[in-house]
């Protein structure tokens, strides 16, 4: 699992039937600061997140079986919503 920061939407009107009516999103890893790391990614959305709040993702097959599509594409799979983090050191 990692953290990211919603960054933007996904509209596809032509994909995998495992994934019709499924909320799709674009997510950047971002640090315990905060701070933006690696390659933004597509992820599926699990929790009815937005852009520009702070989220947990889950990537591989954990992601399939969270989101419910285990049988599907699905590679990451946003699973939480941070309503607010703390890091000590």
């Amino acid at each position: 699992m990692y953290l990211a920061k919603i960054v933007g939407n996904v509209i596809a009107t032509r994909k995998d039937e495992a994934l019709v009516g499924s909320k799709i999103l674009i997510v950047q890893p971002i640090n315990g600061k905060y701070e933006e790391i690696g390659n933004t990614e597509v992820a599926i959305d699990s929790v009815g997140a937005g852009v520009g709040e702070i989220v947990i993702v889950s990537k591989g097959s954990s992601a399939r079986i969270v989101s419910g599509k285990e049988n599907s594409p699905v590679d990451a799979a946003i699973i939480g919503i941070v309503d607010s983090m703390e890091v000590n050191g």
